[in-house]
């Protein structure tokens, strides 16, 4: 084997290399166990001696030159890659993988959880999956009841239907507890409605009941106000407006002053500086007889408010379906 030749052809092979894989192929053609200078040291013991001297010290200085030749282009390609940005330093830590981190409604879930059960309300849970019994009939609205139409239900077979709001768990609660009761029921809720910008099938609810031998709609007013105050850091002044509620009486829509311009008009609050937040009244004395409590002997509150709502104001969004689409850039803001 001709090796002068081999370092020509192995000179420009290094001169058209253009990345470390091509070095890498060099190495093996020209280094490898099976490369080119192996097959020259394989042939030697053929040679006489004095062509095997002459040939071993060829060979030797080629692989010097070789291997030379091959760290110093290596280095220019490593240089030349910086250069580029796409050095790679792999001393450097690994990166951690992306957390995740809770979706609005569950910190406004939770948020409102605290400030309730550091008023003394117990937290509550109730099924999803509901009879007319108390979803309707143990709340004062009975069979074809006007009322009735207020809430567009899912119904399910053999009499279950899909609860339309939270109220029921109250029902269940005092069925088996004896006042004086406080609690609060997060949870779920379906209506068969259309949906729009403030409208969904799936949204949910926290419903309240304070029940007591003495309990009126000015505790009301002092709970309701101080939970708002805490709920959005500031003060926060309420009204309360007559309303018609089945399942209680006397009934009122609650409004807040807007957060938004303090009470001084915007497009928030229609230029009025009210917001409307929230539906409550005292409860029916019917809805305590369904629920094996005597009216004559205790009294009380309740109230239900929108879990989306408060989070569409807290966060000012002007569009409920976004807390169900799924889209990580708008759930990455929080």
């Amino acid at each position: 084997m001709d090796i002068k030749l081999l370092k020509t052809e192995a000179e420009k092979d290094l001169t058209l290399s253009k990345d470390l894989k091509d070095l890498d192929d060099i190495f093996r053609k020209y280094l490898g166990k099976k490369g080119s200078i192996a097959e020259i040291f394989n042939s030697l013991a053929e040679m006489s001696k004095k062509d095997r001297i002459k040939a071993g010290k060829e060979a030797n200085e080629l692989k010097s030159f070789l291997i030379d030749k091959i760290n110093q282009k290596r280095l220019d390609l490593a240089e030349t890659i910086k250069g580029k940005e796409q050095w790679i330093d792999i001393s450097l830590p690994a990166k951690g993988p992306k957390t995740g981190h809770l979706h609005p409604l569950t910190l406004i879930k939770r948020k409102v959880s605290e400030i309730f059960e550091s008023m003394g309300f117990s937290y509550i849970e109730g099924p999803e999956i509901e009879n007319e019994f108390y979803n309707f009939d143990a709340l004062n609205i009975p069979k074809d009841h006007p009322a009735r139409d207020a809430w567009d239900t899912f119904y399910l077979d053999k009499g279950l239907l899909l609860r339309t709001h939270t109220s029921p768990v109250q029902v269940r609660f005092m069925e088996k507890n004896n006042p004086p009761l406080r609690i609060f029921v997060p949870g779920r809720v379906f209506r068969h409605e259309a949906t729009d910008a403030s409208h969904e099938v799936n949204f949910y609810q926290i419903e309240g009941l304070m029940v007591g031998k003495d309990v009126s709609t000015a505790n009301f007013k002092a709970v309701i106000k101080e939970f708002f105050s805490r709920f959005f850091g500031k003060k926060i002044e309420i009204r309360l407006r007559p309303s018609f509620f089945p399942f209680v009486e006397p009934g009122f829509e609650v409004d807040i002053s807007c957060v938004v311009c303090k009470g001084k008009g915007c497009s928030v609050c229609s230029k009025t500086g009210w917001v409307e937040i929230m539906g409550a009244g005292m409860v029916h004395p019917n809805v305590l007889k369904a629920s094996g409590i005597n009216p004559k002997f205790w009294q009380g509150f309740a109230f239900g408010i929108g879990i989306d709502r408060l989070a569409m104001m807290k966060y000012k969004i002007n569009d409920i379906r976004l807390f169900y689409s799924s889209d990580l850039r708008f759930l990455e803001q929080f």
